[in-house]
Parts: structure tokens; C-alpha cells; sequence
């Protein structure tokens, strides 16, 4: 788990202060255009009647860096950073402790919520894998967007989607605290089409603020199960969501996963 800065450490300075640091999550592609929600086909269906997915081989690093997307990938104007900058993406809006009072069952749901905040910043929504995992970060203006691949042969990703999916009724609104600052998140969910073998999209807001200054993080984020493999993309900032940009890197990164997966070379960007 990565360590939370102190409080006069943070990451947004003012020069960053209009673009907040995120985190991501995942999306898959299963060739459809269709929102799972508006299909009635949600994390929690999935699990209780799984499908089982087409043989693929064993994720290994080099796969994982391969299934990768780049900057043709994906539309407007964003640009590739180096992987040591990406992974040093943390946003302080996001750390906080879950206020219990909000809720009805309190500790289970401010337990589920204060997952959702401790995983956006560690960069592990769908826990730690257990196998091979690469990630990739773009900037665009004060927006950022990561991508990551990972394995996890040893655990269950759908057990995560599953808990995903719960959230936007677990924790729909809640307060979190840092340091005598309150924060106010919303979680909702977004719909994507039918990709892999099962998805969830959430939209996180938190209103706090950055620099001394009111300011309102917004994280779309997107998750997509292939077998026991996963890809996950977060993108916004304090500019607002990403939601088209995510929707699109998850179309087409699962495409990738599965060309990997297949042993194939995955086919020319489109741009």
C-alpha cells in the first residue's frame, strides 16, 4: 500500500492545482454497443452465472506491456508521460477518513467507501494483482488518464466488479475527512458497452478543496474482466470527467488484452 503523504506534503501545488492527480481503473471489450446496465447485465448477475471465458495463455509481463494502449488509441489531445511519472500519480483530494455517521448500516458501508477512496489512490481498485501488471499514464491539459493491465491468476477479479457494482447504492454520498478539512463524494454508476467477459464504470466526484481554493475532483473510471485478467482506466481532474476518452481506451484495450491472450499481434491503432 502505498504510503499517505503528511499533510504539507501534497500533491497538488499550485501549479497543479487545476489538474488533480488520479488514479484508475479498468474496461474491457466485448465488441458490443450496448451499456450493461441498459442490458440489465451487471458485475453481480455475472458472477452468479459466469461465463467461461475461451482458453487463453498465461498473461506475462511482455503480454501485459504489449496490451497496453498509446496516444492513437485514444482521441483529442492526449500525450504519453513516462511510466515513473505515472506511478507517481496520487491525488490528495482522495485521502481522507470515511465520516461512519452517514450511514444507515454504518462501519460496513463506510468500510466499502473507504476501500473505494484507499484503492483510487493506491492505484489498485481491483485489489493487487497477483501476476504480471503494467500500467501507462497521458496527460491532456490538466487531465489525466491511466491505463493498466493486470493479472490475477491467484485471486478473483470478478469478486472486485462485484464489489464495484455495489457501491453506487453503498456509498451514493458520504463525507470524508483530512487534517479538520470535510470532503463531499458522490459515487454513481455509468454504463459501457458489453465488453469482455464482464464490466463496471463508476463516476467518483469529491468536493473539497485544492490550493485553498474550492475545487471538485472528478474520476470516470472503468474496469473490464477477460478470464482471469483485467484492465482498468481512470481519467479527469479538476477539469471534469473523461468519460468518452475512458469508454473509448476500454473498447479498445480489451480488444488488445484478447489479441495478446490469443497469441496474436494486436492490430494497428485507428488513428
Amino acid at each position: 500500500m502505498t504510503r499517505r503523504p503528511p499533510r504539507l506534503v501534497r500533491v497538488l501545488s499550485c501549479t497543479l492545482a487545476a489538474g488533480t492527480l488520479l488514479t484508475i481503473a479498468a474496461c474491457s471489450d466485448d465488441g458490443g454497443t450496448e451499456g450493461s446496465r441498459v442490458a440489465g447485465v451487471t458485475a453481480s448477475q455475472v458472477a452468479g452465472q459466469r461465463q467461461t471465458p475461451s482458453p487463453t495463455a498465461t498473461l506475462s509481463t511482455d503480454g501485459a506491456r504489449t496490451a497496453l494502449i498509446t496516444e492513437a488509441d485514444i482521441e483529442d489531445d492526449w500525450t504519453q508521460v513516462k511510466d515513473t511519472e505515472a506511478r507517481s500519480w496520487h491525488d490528495s483530494l482522495l485521502i481522507g477518513t470515511v465520516d461512519v455517521s452517514d450511514f444507515l448500516t454504518a462501519k460496513a458501508q463506510a468500510a466499502d467507501c473507504q476501500r473505494l477512496m484507499d484503492s483510487l489512490f493506491d492505484d489498485d481498485l481491483l485489489g493487487r494483482p497477483s501476476g504480471a501488471s503494467e500500467l501507462r499514464g497521458f496527460e491532456q491539459g490538466d487531465s489525466r488518464l491511466l491505463y493498466q493491465v493486470a493479472s490475477y491468476d491467484r485471486t478473483d477479479p470478478q469478486d472486485s466488479l462485484t464489489w464495484m457494482a455495489s457501491l453506487p447504492e453503498k456509498c451514493d454520498q458520504f463525507t470524508v475527512t483530512d487534517g479538520g478539512e470535510q470532503r463531499t463524494v458522490q459515487v454513481v454508476d455509468t454504463s459501457l458497452p458489453r465488453l469482455g467477459d464482464a464490466r463496471e464504470g463508476l463516476r467518483v466526484t469529491v468536493r473539497g478543496t485544492a490550493g485553498g481554493d474550492a475545487a471538485t475532483l472528478t474520476l470516470d473510471v472503468a474496469a473490464v474482466r477477460v478470464g482471469d485478467d483485467a484492465i482498468t482506466v481512470t481519467a479527469g481532474g479538476l477539469d471534469g470527467g473523461e468519460s468518452d476518452s475512458v469508454e473509448q481506451a476500454a473498447e479498445l484495450g480489451t480488444q488488445r488484452l484478447k489479441d495478446v491472450l490469443a497469441g496474436r499481434s494486436p492490430a494497428a491503432s485507428p488513428n
